[in-house]
């Protein structure tokens, strides 16, 4: 990426995904990037999911969800979500995810969200957020260390998940994901705290 006010620029036609014009050294630039739409994967078919779907799309985001548990991830509880009523890594090899994708694992269990997580780690998403207390993301730690994953990728799993709103309710839990997920990704490359 150029330095400068041309980095600049460029870093924020990237970040944003909309055209743009500066001027720079008197000249009139002009910036229209071309990047992949947000994929937002939510792994578990619960009542967080259930009020982030929404959310989420009156927000501009396409959300999909994948929870093995049938009886969960039904189009009666998701309308207009695209489900995938089956196992994160076998749904994740044949669609995997990448730097333009988000994940929230959110089942509360180790044996749907830790396959999603790695997926997410290997792939570099740009956000991934687990549920949980510090307590039961200690013992996610440990899964992962075992499984290869160094301590600066697992830093990079914002647990608890979402933003510290003081969220007590699914809806508000819900809005934290979302707000959490949108400020990682708008501030993707600029040295912020989220």
């Amino acid at each position: 990426m150029p330095e400068g006010l041309l980095g600049d620029a460029t870093g924020k036609a990237l970040r944003t995904g909309k055209a743009m014009s500066q001027e720079i050294d008197g000249e009139l630039l002009f910036f229209n990037p071309y990047v992949p739409p947000v994929r937002f994967v939510v792994i578990g078919a619960v009542h967080i999911s259930q009020a982030l779907a929404p959310m989420a799309r009156l927000a501009g985001y396409e959300m999909e969800i994948i929870d093995p548990r049938a009886a969960f991830a039904t189009p009666e509880r998701f309308p207009d979500v695209a489900l995938h009523a089956d196992w994160p890594q076998d749904v994740l090899m044949n669609s995997p995810l990448d730097a333009y994708t988000a994940l929230a694992a959110i089942t509360h269990d180790p044996k749907i969200d830790d396959p999603a997580l790695s997926a997410a780690l290997e792939a570099n998403c740009f956000y991934i957020g687990a549920l949980g207390s510090r307590k039961t993301h200690g013992r996610r730690v440990e899964r992962l260390r075992e499984a290869g994953f160094d301590d600066a990728a697992i830093a990079r799993i914002d647990a608890p998940i979402g933003m510290d709103i003081g969220a007590a309710n699914p809806a508000e839990i819900a809005v934290a994901i979302l707000a959490q997920m949108i400020a990682v990704f708008r501030r993707r490359g600029i040295e912020t705290q989220h």
